[in-house]
């Protein structure tokens, strides 16, 4: 059952919460997605037969949260999935974030360790709106932005994207690929390599840059973006169980 959170920033996000043992699992959406996925509810009925916490949520502007798409940027975002994470789960939890929530839950392992038992990444793509949209703009494109506020980008998901530049510049202010980025919890990412949205040498980029003692980088070859076909999503259901069962997961 849908239920909503209202935020300390005051804003109302939609969530579904499953009850079980812990570490509980949460599931973070991506870039206009939510939790209504594939992936998420394929996580959810995988945590549900194993018994564990399950936590699904829209970011506010998404899905069934109050608020406009355009409105918000990557720091609402967090914040959101923060309140979310420290109001509706007990304990350190297993973050699995896909694409934007693979930037928005290393964020968290950032900010807050002491929340995440351990992390698995589908597709990450941190530090997107830099070195993907901005480094991507010509002259041109960058101009519009700064004048008229926001640049329609083409998507493979339907209507285009609609970037503005709050989203750029106050993503400047949450990169993680430019500072240490500590990840002292079981870690796996995985990427597919015929995603067109985020690049191989991303994946390769972000292990590089990351710290921790117990990391893995999982290519598939031919997996696209979605990430969602029955091997993929058995794929991810094995990376959480795999992460499960490592020391400081096992812990909670």
């Amino acid at each position: 059952m849908t239920e909503y959170l209202t935020t300390s920033e005051g804003r109302r996000i939609a969530f579904n919460r499953s009850p079980g043992s812990g570490p509980g699992i949460v599931f973070l959406g991506g870039f206009k997605s939510d939790m209504e996925g594939t992936k998420a509810l394929a996580l959810e009925a995988w945590a549900q037969a194993q018994g564990r916490a399950f936590l699904r949520f829209d970011y506010s502007g998404h899905g069934a949260s109050e608020g406009a798409f355009t409105d918000g940027a990557i720091g609402d975002w967090f914040e959101d999935a923060r309140d979310a994470i420290m109001s509706l789960t007990e304990g350190p939890q297993i973050l699995v974030g896909s694409s934007m929530g693979g930037w928005i839950s290393l964020l968290m392992c950032r900010d807050y360790p002491e929340k995440v038992a351990g992390l698995v990444t589908i597709a990450a793509a941190p530090d997107f709106t830099e070195d993907g949209y901005w480094a991507s703009f010509d002259k041109d494109t960058r101009r519009q932005l700064e004048q008229e506020g926001q640049v329609a980008v083409p998507s493979d998901y339907g209507e285009p994207y609609i970037i503005t530049r709050r989203l750029i510049n106050e993503g400047r202010n949450r990169l993680v690929l430019r500072s240490p980025l500590p990840l002292p919890f079981p870690t796996r990412f995985l990427q597919g390599t015929a995603d067109e949205a985020v690049s191989t040498e991303t994946a390769l980029r972000l292990l590089d840059h990351a710290e921790g003692a117990d990391m893995r980088l999982t290519l598939v070859k031919g997996a696209d973006h979605r990430f969602s076909d029955p091997d993929c999503l058995a794929l991810i259901g094995a990376a959480v169980e795999d992460v499960l069962a490592r020391p400081r997961a096992a812990a909670g």
